[in-house]
């Protein structure tokens, strides 16, 4: 029996929980629209689609722009667009239903499944597990051996990268610490097909797509590319958008490689919301309640600090972020190809889902759309979101702008100096790295050529830096990641090896190269 005390406490929590909700007032549709259309003309993104759920039922969901700067053909309610990292929270679903039909648990160890799987060191290998493959706690770096993977003409095979990921150099111990990694979430979609007896791309469509009726979803590169309602990706270069290539090889499925509508995301999103559940009177089950919890719960500490909305921890669930948001539980998960950005956000305690989808790598605009919209049932006023993000976006490209431009000023001046410059006879030959593979560099008239053997977009001219150190410019500028090669010479002045680093601090993380060490082999 509560106390006169207890009772005017839950009164008066209960009488705060009104009148917040009744304040809060969220976002019409009308002025998400507004809202839309001023985010895409600030960050200059051809095309979006955006949507919200709430209590059970679609609040907002509209489309806008163009597909592509190619065709301007309009962005409808079935175009399809690269959810990209969102992809990971159906791996990890993949997974769970694999262990609730007990044919796999969390904590089996991957070299059960698979008895090639090695990493660099034989402790970690015995101990890996199907939880560590999607927990983000390996001890590899960030985006450790996405250039097996990335961009999308390499020519790395599923078997190559997981034999390669022995080679790959721990940063930090094992379980000691949160880096995000896309190639392990590879791995565990080869968990998924050699458990299941399927292909991934079939388990996915047969257990999530055709029981959710998400028509509009696919896994096929093929598939993908010969829709005539897909975008295509959109990059800045030289302050004009230009069309980008494709980002990730189809063994990167597990990891990025889902297409999708607006209209399936919002089914996605829903059957989230619902843990799992779908169907008119919610009878069906895509995984038990036990993994959906397990699924949302905090299994690597990301990071701690208030940010935008006085949160007190970020973590990594099971292909989720998880925080708390002005006293809120956050599920949310962001993605990225080239030219293309994601983001769905769940707040179950409010049955609130948020999801948006662009054309274009600015991931300042999906979050400033994303905010925007929670400020609202947060009753948060007088944020200007686009504003705050484009401040951040401008001050990093002037960042980015003064780099680039000191390092054209001091290529011109080494061209002009009368220093000394490594002879390019003592340059040219083939490199290797044991996971990346070859590299040829090659005088071709005078012009020094970087090529790769396997990640063939990776080609471009090498121009002298200053020192031991060259330039590489990518053919395909909307790559946006030249880099520096800096050489190591013998004691007969010809060049024995090479490391490379990024040029740009917005180069994206999935250009490793300070995993790469080359190595003279001709």
């Amino acid at each position: 029996m509560k106390t006169f005390f207890q009772k005017t406490i839950a009164l008066t929590v209960m009488f705060f929980g009104i009148t917040s909700l009744i304040n809060a007032q969220a976002l019409s549709s009308s002025q998400i629209d507004s809202l839309v259309q001023k985010t895409m003309k600030t960050f200059d993104v051809p095309g979006m689609a955006v949507a919200v759920i709430k209590d059970g039922k679609i609040y907002h969901k509209n489309t806008y722009g163009v597909r592509s700067l190619k065709t301007n053909a309009e962005v409808n309610e079935n175009t399809l667009f690269g959810v990209a990292s969102n992809t990971k929270a159906f791996t990890t679903a993949a997974l769970g239903k694999l262990v609730d039909a007990e044919k796999l648990s969390w904590d089996t160890k991957v070299t059960d499944i698979i008895p090639e799987f090695k990493l660099y060191d034989a402790y970690v290998t015995d101990q890996f597990t199907v939880r560590d493959l999607v927990t983000h706690r390996s001890g590899l770096g960030l985006g450790a051996g996405d250039l097996m993977v990335f961009p999308a003409s390499n020519t790395t095979t599923k078997d190559e990268m997981i034999h390669n990921l022995r080679y790959l150099k721990p940063v930090s111990s094992f379980r000691s610490k949160y880096d995000y990694d896309n190639l392990l979430y590879i791995v565990a979609g080869e968990i998924v097909a050699r458990i299941s007896g399927k292909g991934y791309d079939d388990y996915i469509s047969e257990n999530f797509f055709k029981p959710l009726k998400m028509e509009r979803s696919f896994l096929s590169i093929p598939k993908i590319k010969a829709d005539d309602n897909r975008i295509d990706g959109h990059a800045p270069v030289n302050g004009k958008l230009e069309l980008t290539a494709d980002t990730f090889t189809q063994i990167a499925t597990p990891a990025a490689g889902i297409y999708a509508s607006i209209n399936d995301m919002c089914t996605w999103v829903q059957a989230q919301l619902n843990e799992g559940k779908y169907g008119e009177e919610l009878q069906k089950s895509l995984f038990s309640k036990k993994v959906h919890n397990e699924m949302w719960t905090p299994q690597t500490i990301v990071r701690g600090g208030r940010g935008a909305y006085n949160t007190h921890f970020t973590a990594y669930g099971l292909g989720w972020f998880l925080s708390d948001v002005n006293g809120y539980f956050q599920v949310t998960h962001t993605g990225g190809l080239l030219g293309i950005v994601s983001q769905v956000t769940l707040l179950p305690e409010l049955n609130l889902g948020i999801i948006v989808l662009t054309n274009q790598q600015s991931g300042a605009a999906f979050r400033a759309i994303t905010n925007s919209i929670k400020d609202g049932y947060f009753n948060i006023k007088n944020k200007d979101r686009i504003e705050q993000y484009n401040e951040r976006r401008l001050a990093g490209e002037r960042r980015e702008d003064s780099i680039t431009k000191q390092v054209a000023a001091d290529i011109k001046a080494s061209l002009n100096s009368k220093t000394p410059k490594p002879s390019t006879k003592n340059i040219v030959g083939t490199y290797k790295d044991p996971w990346f593979g070859g590299v040829q560099i090659s005088d071709q008239n005078g012009t020094l050529r970087f090529s790769a053997e396997k990640a063939l977009d990776l080609k471009g001219e090498m121009i002298f830096y200053k020192g031991t150190t060259y330039v590489v410019r990518w053919d395909d500028p909307a790559l946006k990641a030249d880099a520096f090669l800096n050489f190591t010479f013998n004691t007969e002045g010809k060049a024995n090896g090479f490391t490379l680093s990024a040029i740009s601090p917005l180069t994206d993380f999935s250009y490793d190269y300070q995993d790469l060490e080359f190595t003279r082999i001709k």
